[in-house]
């Protein structure tokens, strides 16, 4: 495999513009170094990425990352590339793939290709055209147009799009409404929001119950987002909600 090595500015493939969620690319091989040489070019062009060994535990990965382009070594111990990409097919139908492989076998080409692979490219391979292949494959399939924006404060993040909510690097398990209620909260982060736009904009209806729902609500974001952490989400007294990155001095409530 050969870098690039010329004085000119790299060309950046893959990298979101702002506002945007990076591309996240499931790279398996069993190679170790070559898949951390391909994670690193990756993420060095904006990416996240994660890296598996094998089919077993790419599966695992690609549940949690739900990537929107897999890199796939054609053969690996076990499960191969091809029978791979079916179980990942099966979970995530839509999942545009490329193929590595040692082999420059015509054969083996046609027969990644046939099984639905994308794209195919023989090693070694600079990682220049890696990258171009993708954003290729990416602007086929239109995955490059179909991502949200990501709201963040803080180490907190929301993806629009996928409904992925982290605090750092741990994932966030919220329920529908609870998901909405943060959104709302991030969408007008650092402004205070009064508990009847809250309703107006969650429940979508003047509420005249229960009229402890949202306090409810924010309590439950709370032992959910702000657990054994600084506290982003706080009570202005008599006025409503605000969700902000932490000051000195800040306490849970």
């Amino acid at each position: 495999m050969t870098n690039r090595e010329d004085s000119d500015q790299p060309q950046s493939y893959l990298r979101s513009t702002d506002g945007v969620a990076p591309i996240r690319v499931l790279v398996v091989d069993d190679e170790p170094d070559l898949a951390d040489l391909v994670s690193t070019a990756l993420r060095f062009d904006g990416c996240r990425t994660a890296t598996a060994g094998d089919a077993d535990e790419a599966m695992r990965v690609a549940r949690e990352l739900r990537p929107d382009i897999a890199v796939l070594d054609m053969m690996m111990p076990g499960d191969d590339g091809i029978r791979l990409l079916a179980r990942l097919r099966a979970e995530h139908p839509d999942l545009p793939a490329v193929f590595l492989t040692a082999r420059g076998d015509t054969r083996d080409c046609i027969a990644g290709l046939r099984a639905g692979a994308d794209d195919y490219i023989a090693k070694p391979f600079s990682l220049e055209e890696l990258l171009a292949r993708l954003q290729a494959v990416l602007r086929r399939t239109g995955r490059l147009d179909e991502r949200g924006a990501v709201l963040t404060v803080a180490d907190l993040s929301l993806d629009e799009l996928t409904r992925e909510v982290r605090r750092g690097d741990e994932l966030v398990d919220l329920t529908p409404t609870e998901f909405d209620l943060l959104r709302f909260l991030m969408q007008n982060a650092r402004a205070v929001v009064s508990k009847a736009q809250i309703l107006d904009r969650v429940w979508h209806y003047d509420f005249s119950g229960r009229s402890n729902i949202v306090e409810q609500y924010v309590g439950y974001l709370r032992r959910k987002v702000d657990a054994e952490r600084e506290p982003l989400i706080h009570t202005v007294r008599g006025v409503g909600y605000v969700i902000r990155a932490p000051r000195p001095g800040d306490s849970s409530g």
